[in-house]
């Protein structure tokens, strides 16, 4: 594990719930100082509600100034200008990025500087900072977000690879997109927060109080509600079993009208990271309904292995990440499908609860970052390309 080093790690919303990201700076800041940057320059902003709600939090929180939210981490949301491709924006971005970041690192850099980046467009920054290794995370197909300018991303995204010391992908799709820009690519899935979710293998977890009075079978899901989540392949398995009850928790930046006339289709929006577990615990299924498109092709759902940590069965739509589990997970593509491979989870024997929570140990984030900075400490002449 890399210790005693100052990391520079550049990302998006630290104040969301809780991604990959989180789970590995909050690992390297055992024995690290970390400077995480709110960094939101990738997107040109729209005159959407919910983007204006978004710069004003932004714009707030660059007057907050750095602040330190846990031990040996910091957060550091600087003003920039989100006009990504346009070359003076990019160069008023390095002048007061610069800045900004160097006068947080004054104060608490604390040995050599490494750069972790979760973005693709940061490349400009690089001669900025004399980093004693650079890391580029790969966990999305940025170019395929919508709002995104995919050629201006891809562009960006092949210089920081090929000038990062290390690439990092999270699924297949992504190594092979970028091992082609550097030798130095490797594949390390997702890992799991285990202690946390593997508690609602217990039973001394109540069930949260707005899901109690709702009958079972619950077929639960929790993260971010975006366009990516096919939510008429819901709608169309509530209408069809109607006693059944989809309980969806997360944010949502997609109309939800169409649906909320459907009484058993339940958006009961974001709940608090610490308490997934307990709903794990009242949930009968977890569900993964991804639509299946170029994003979502090289995803590799962090709540797959946290649905399993905490003892669910599991039905997917057929992302290939989620069907390397297929001794694990049920997959369907269809609302026919999905309905059949729910009824077969719903009866399972209870025994396979512990069996699929104790298969995800060997899955925790801290094998995952330990092999990546093993990998970074001198590991990469006799590991190219290999699955960690």
């Amino acid at each position: 594990m890399i210790k005693d080093h100052t990391i520079l790690c550049f990302a998006s919303g630290y104040d969301a719930p809780p991604t990959s990201k989180h789970h590995v700076m909050h690992l390297l800041s055992e024995h690290n100082t970390v400077l995480w940057i709110n960094y939101h320059g990738s997107r040109v902003p729209s005159a959407s509600t919910s983007d204006m709600i978004y710069l004003c939090k932004k714009f707030a929180q660059v007057f907050h100034g750095c602040y330190n939210p846990r031990k040996n981490l910091y957060v550091l949301t600087p003003l920039i200008v989100p006009l990504p491709g346009k070359s003076w924006a990019v160069r008023l971005n390095k002048v007061m990025l610069t800045s900004q970041i160097k006068h947080a690192l004054r104060k608490i850099r604390t040995g050599p500087l490494h750069i972790w980046s979760f973005t693709p467009d940061i490349s400009y920054l690089l001669d900025s900072f004399k980093a004693e290794k650079v890391l580029y995370y790969c966990v999305d197909e940025h170019s395929a977000f919508t709002g995104y300018d995919s050629e201006q991303v891809l562009n960006d995204e092949k210089d920081l690879c090929r000038r990062a010391d290390l690439v990092v992908t999270t699924s297949m799709a992504l190594q092979e997109a970028k091992k082609s820009l550097n030798p130095d690519t490797i594949l390390v899935p997702h890992g799991v927060d285990f202690d946390h979710f593997s508690k609602a293998v217990s039973d001394t977890l109540p069930t949260p109080a707005d899901i109690a009075e709702i009958p079972h079978p619950r077929l639960g899901f929790f993260g971010l509600i975006r366009d990516w989540i096919d939510l008429d392949l819901l709608a169309e398995v509530a209408r069809r079993k109607r006693g059944w009850h989809i309980i969806m928790l997360g944010g949502s930046a997609v109309d939800l009208k169409p649906y909320l006339t459907i009484k058993n289709l339940h958006f009961l929006g974001p709940r608090p990271y610490e308490n997934l577990p307990a709903y794990c615990k009242g949930f009968d299924v977890g569900l993964i309904p991804f639509k299946i498109n170029k994003l979502t092709q090289a995803v590799n759902p962090i709540k797959l292995r946290e649905y399993l940590a905490a003892g669910l069965p599991v039905v997917s739509t057929p992302l290939p990440e989620v069907k390397l589990y297929n001794h694990l997970v049920q997959v369907a593509d269809t609302p026919g499908a999905f309905i059949s491979a729910i009824e077969s989870c719903l009866t399972e024997d209870s025994t396979v609860k512990q069996n699929r929570s104790r298969a995800m140990v060997r899955e925790k984030w801290s094998v995952k970052v330990a092999a990546i900075c093993d990998y970074m400490e001198g590991c990469r002449s006799s590991g190219k390309g290999r699955v960690l």
